[in-house]
């Protein structure tokens, strides 16, 4: 009797052996966030920066915990800057069930993308300051609209008193919304005087803006928007450049990358402005939980012997804001669940600033968290030239 009592507590042992060790291979098991980024085609200089970004706070969550207790991996996919491709790509993350979604990179693929998760998920965080998503819904996205961004941007040129403005945008997706934004702005209460003498559109693919810069140098402004990324805004950049024409500039803050820098920064003058988020304001102008998350980007990147840019700041805190609501809500918690967890997070310090998506939906981040900065060519900086807000410094 004693080895038949043997085997029964051994088979139960092994029993329960099974059974335990399934969920040890699964709390091992990486939590995976699908990622679309523009690696390629005319969004690129946003999407490898952004992916750099990404792929150096996977190190560095992981290095503390992961999720959880579990590794966190971001599973990135190329859209080659299609909206076509960023359709297909979101509905293989559609088939197979994943509860979150981190990108795409640009407006029109992030546009694309919207009505295939806006009715039942996953939980997309679009990584392109023009989206537009509708508040309550299960779609989010990065730093703050453009609209709140030109409005900084256009309170600072009110307060210095240049008041006739004129301004040239790309004729795609994301200048459209640009455009809205600058007339939106311009008719403020605050901005009351503001005046847009000329409006002038360009190409994404044209190779001289000689003949818009006439006709904005023809309505003698006294500042302009020059609202575009990449290539683009190098064209335009150029066209300043070959007419002689030394005027105070707004430039998009996606154009504060190194790959920008590299094949544009002879253009660049010390009438350049640019509309920035928080980490920009230095760590005196910034409350402590912003401070430190600024801290710890900025010791991640000078580890790769990097700098962190405006790309890299668009990417960063949506991939944390993603892994805290993994974290607060489950791994596994349904799309439902894990939008309403991030849509009440509240005082999240982030390196753009402090988060609070009760009050700014689908953002977490207003005007407030925005000031000026200008391009000293002396030290190939940026430096701060309003308080936050757009309030110019000394004023």
């Amino acid at each position: 009797m004693q080895l038949p009592r043997l085997i029964k507590a051994l088979f139960g042992s092994a029993a329960i052996v099974a059974l335990c060790a399934p969920n040890v291979a699964t709390a091992a098991d990486p939590v995976e966030i699908p990622t679309i980024l523009s690696l390629t085609g005319t969004g690129a200089f946003v999407g490898t920066g952004q992916q750099q970004s990404i792929q150096l706070l996977e190190a560095a969550i992981n290095k503390n915990g992961g999720i959880n207790g579990r590794p966190v991996h971001f599973d990135i996919k190329d859209d080659q800057s299609n909206p076509a491709v960023a359709i297909q790509l979101t509905q293989a993350v559609i088939a197979q069930k994943a509860n979150v979604l981190l990108g795409p990179s640009i407006t029109g693929d992030c546009n694309a993308a919207t009505p295939l998760v806006s009715a039942n998920g996953p939980l997309t965080y679009c990584l392109t300051a023009g989206a537009a998503p509708a508040p309550g819904g299960y779609v989010f996205a990065t730093l703050t609209p453009t609209p709140d961004l030109l409005a900084v941007a256009m309170r600072y040129f009110h307060d210095r008193g240049w008041k006739k403005i004129a301004y040239i945008v790309p004729s795609d997706a994301g200048g459209q919304d640009a455009e809205k934004g600058i007339i939106a702005s311009s008719e403020l209460p605050e901005n009351k005087g503001i005046e847009i003498v000329d409006r002038e559109r360009i190409g994404p693919t044209d190779i001289s803006a000689s003949a818009q810069i006439a006709k904005m140098r023809a309505a003698s402004p006294d500042a302009v928007i020059a609202w575009a990324t990449g290539t683009v805004g190098g064209t335009i950049l150029h066209g300043f450049h070959d007419a002689g024409w030394d005027v105070p500039v707004v430039l998009s803050p996606g154009n504060m990358t190194a790959t920008f820098g590299k094949q544009f920064g002879a253009l660049l003058t010390d009438q350049m402005f640019m509309p920035a988020m928080s980490f920009f304001a230095g760590p005196s102008g910034v409350d402590a939980k912003t401070r430190a998350a600024i801290g710890q980007i900025t010791a991640v990147y000078k580890a790769a012997n990097l700098v962190p840019d405006q790309i890299a700041l668009s990417a960063w805190d949506p991939a944390s804001l993603l892994v805290e609501t993994l974290r607060r809500a489950g791994p596994d918690a349904p799309p439902a669940k894990l939008r309403d967890t991030l849509a009440n997070i509240r005082d999240y310090g982030g390196v753009n600033g402090l988060f609070d998506f009760t009050k700014y939906p689908q953002r977490g981040l207003g005007a407030p968290a925005v000031l000026v900065i200008r391009y000293d060519p002396t030290k190939d900086a940026y430096i701060p030239v309003s308080r936050l807000g757009g309030a110019p410094l000394g004023r």
